[in-house]
């Protein structure tokens, strides 16, 4: 018994919800908001306003002779009411709901007004016109609104239609005409809606996961800057340890403040490099791969002949020149300046094979130029599903260092990669 009461309290709720519910759904006289789903409908919108408004004109000439010798609604109330329907086809590209609110209405009046002395044979209560105009406006509803707002409206205006038929005299009615109408341009109007919105669903999904590779393999090349600036950080630190402990030697009776602030920079020396030494851990943790190298020296610009060698024997035509006078450059100028060098030659040899490649380093008085400049490819470049890292990378680095990085195509259908390195360093 309890059970059932539930059941009635919860039917009844919902029945009392339902007015509120077509209010929300059926008063928006405004169009839906133009989300991502609704673009492709939109661009076509300005296209089918004239063929819909010679369709106008047509369909309301044509339903004017209907409610004025069919329904015999007189001439000012059948051009009218013909002309308010028509108008709804134009209207409906862009308020579908006011369009369907103004089929409904006509067919309801026409029908009521014209119960008692239409034409027996005539069609009622749509007239040829009204039952073809009011199919297409529920379907530009269920193309541009959700299922429940299709349905709703489907549902009052074949109710409409109904209950003018319950005052009709005459046995001619178009009821199941517009029953079959109605429901082919309901079903079909949601059927393409819903593959719309799926499909803007998939590429919004597309979209985000772009954007969620892109932003890991951002943080997986910093990971590995991380990783190679660890040894020139750790070199530095180490050698303040050192200089700290052994300064107090090199002064004759240095004073105890002088002791105990040397020894409290060594401490802190020693302590940034243990704290140095478990960042690493951890970014080396994620990074089988890079317990291989954990020992081993980081390059520099001393290794570039070697890495041009390397290149040449894969059958690249590589040439280096320094403009310059080449001088000692900080570590991480020169482990950055390396790894561009490095990234640029191996995109020259994956996305332009057969290309000669020149690389230029200038040493000016601020700065270090790095530029990598390849020709044409002579042969067709098969795709590659690792590429796009590479300058990623460069620009990481640069950044790292307060430099610029530029790259893009040469005249010549070639490539070329310019970064400028501040020897001082960022402030």
């Amino acid at each position: 018994m309890e059970r059932a009461r539930q059941v009635g309290r919860w039917g009844t709720s919902r029945l009392r919800a339902v007015p509120r519910v077509l209010r929300q759904d059926l008063l928006t006289v405004s169009g839906p908001a133009p989300g991502r789903a609704q673009e492709g409908w939109l661009a076509w919108r300005p296209a089918l306003v004239v063929p819909l408004l010679i369709g106008a004109v047509v369909t309301m000439a044509g339903g004017a002779n209907q409610y004025v010798n069919d329904f015999h609604l007189g001439r000012v109330a059948g051009v009218t009411l013909a002309a308010l329907q028509s108008a709804a086809l134009i209207a409906v590209l862009y308020r579908p709901l006011a369009a369907w609110w103004a089929t409904t209405a006509v067919t309801l009046i026409a029908g009521l007004w014209a119960a008692g002395h239409a034409d027996g044979d005539a069609p009622y209560p749509w007239s040829g016109v009204g039952v073809v105009l009011s199919a297409l406006v529920l379907f530009f509803v269920a193309l541009r609104h959700r299922p429940r707002v299709a349905v709703e409206t489907f549902a009052i205006s074949y109710g409409a239609g109904m209950l003018c038929t319950a005052f009709h005299v005459g046995e001619q009615t178009t009821g199941g005409l517009a029953l079959v109408l109605f429901s082919i341009a309901v079903v079909v109007g949601a059927a393409l809606r819903g593959r719309r919105v799926a499909r803007t669903q998939l590429v919004e999904q597309e979209e985000i996961t772009a954007e969620e590779r892109a932003r890991r393999t951002l943080l997986e090349e910093r990971s590995r800057i991380a990783r190679e600036l660890h040894d020139v950080v750790a070199h530095h630190m180490s050698v303040i340890s050192i200089q700290a402990q052994v300064a107090p030697h090199l002064v004759e009776n240095p004073s105890d403040e002088l002791k105990e602030n040397l020894a409290g920079i060594r401490q802190n020396a020693v302590e940034a490099l243990t704290e140095l030494r478990r960042v690493l851990g951890v970014l080396r943790s994620e990074d089988p791969a890079a317990e291989g190298a954990r020992h081993a020296p980081q390059p520099s610009l001393d290794r570039l002949d070697e890495l041009v060698a390397n290149v040449r024997g894969a059958g690249v035509s590589v040439t280096a020149d320094v403009v310059g006078t080449p001088r000692a450059l900080s570590p991480g100028v020169e482990l950055s300046a390396f790894r561009i060098v490095q990234e640029a030659l191996s995109n020259a040899m994956r996305h332009a094979p057969g290309a000669a490649v020149r690389v230029l380093l200038g040493y000016h008085r601020a700065v270090l130029v790095v530029r990598v400049t390849n020709t044409a490819p002579d042969r067709p470049v098969a795709p590659s599903p690792g590429a796009g890292h590479g300058l990623l990378g460069m620009r990481e680095r640069t950044a790292m260092l307060g430099g610029e990085l530029a790259s893009g195509a040469t005249p010549d259908g070639g490539y070329e990669v310019s970064a400028t390195l501040p020897l001082e360093g960022r402030p």
